[in-house]
């Protein structure tokens, strides 16, 4: 089978589409026959060397991706919940050695989820890592409540827009930051209100938040400890939690943490019922073919992405 390879940690040149075998699967696993799959800020970090670049380095041949969708065609004898011919969707791996960069992917049955009819191949892959790193962060790290006032950064990103709509979704007030070109879209996710992070300053704009998601990173993490209310929350995704800024917060009776997601099947079925039911939507910004990966790290790397990318295989 064809699999893109990642010969050395460095830049897209190092994305080599190579034959290896196809993989076998184990008594919990099913084989995939991968129709789409989607592509986030942890693919090209760890391509580069940074992201999970570390808990990788030994693995040859390293494939990366997680977020796959496609068509079972083998199942381990263990497995009692899918069928060969089932179409299903999942991150896989995560944070480990997913190898989804291909056209059969060997999944533990435990991370997936039966694709609903109503979404296409595209829009499943595009709601795996993602979508469940919104869901894990408000369903489980720090539940949402309706009548909370929450801040998502980079709210017309690909975390960023099932953000919003998962937390209008469980009722809450939400306030995305986006450029002044996405404020429609942020908009129609979802949100109670826009702020044009390009010519604003939100700690300006914005006060009595209860919990703020934070998809930047950087000094945007610090800034954000401004509109937290006492017995509020900031979650960071991108970047880890400083010991001074976890003592800026403690002072401010904020709780801070760094989320890092995981793969989880049963999520994934809540998210997938979410999908069926319209509550959740998935917004492919561009699809490319799978002999173009690198024109997709290289859009992704932009950090310009409106909702998400994907590469179909068919």
């Amino acid at each position: 089978m064809r699999a893109i390879v990642l010969n050395e940690f460095g830049g897209v040149d190092q994305l080599v589409i190579t034959d290896v075998p196809k993989p076998t699967i184990k008594e919990d696993e099913v084989l995939i026959k991968v129709k789409a799959i989607s592509i986030n800020p942890v693919d090209v970090k760890t391509r580069a060397g940074k992201g999970i670049a570390g808990r990788l380095r030994d693995n040859r041949p390293l494939i990366i991706g997680w977020d796959i969708s496609g068509t079972i065609t083998e199942v381990g004898e263990q497995v009692t919940d899918f069928k060969i011919g089932d179409d299903v969707f999942g991150m896989v791996n995560f944070p480990g050695h997913g190898k989804a960069y291909a056209e059969y992917v060997a999944a533990p049955a435990s991370q997936l989820a039966v694709k609903p009819a109503t979404v296409s191949h595209q829009e499943a892959a595009a709601a795996t890592l993602a979508a469940l790193t919104a869901y894990q962060a408000f369903m489980h790290k720090a539940p949402v409540h309706p009548g909370q006032r929450l801040l998502i950064h980079a709210a017309a990103g690909g975390v960023g827009h099932f953000a919003v709509q998962l937390a209008k979704h469980l009722g809450a007030y939400v306030i995305g930051t986006s450029s002044a070109a996405n404020k429609e879209f942020v908009l129609s996710l979802g949100a109670d209100e826009h702020i044009d992070y390009t010519t604003e300053r939100f700690e300006e704009a914005v006060s009595d938040i209860d919990l703020v998601l934070d998809l930047v990173g950087g000094q945007n993490i610090v800034r954000s400890l401004e509109v937290i209310k006492s017995g509020g929350t900031l979650i960071s995704i991108p970047t880890g939690i400083s010991d001074e800024l976890a003592a800026q917060a403690k002072a401010n009776d904020v709780t801070a943490f760094f989320f890092l997601v995981q793969s989880n099947g049963a999520d994934m079925q809540q998210i997938a019922t979410l999908l069926d039911q319209g509550a959740l939507k998935s917004h492919v910004s561009q699809t490319y073919s799978f002999d173009n990966m690198e024109k997709a790290h290289l859009q992704q790397e932009t950090g310009k992405t409106k909702g998400k990318l994907v590469i179909t295989l068919d």
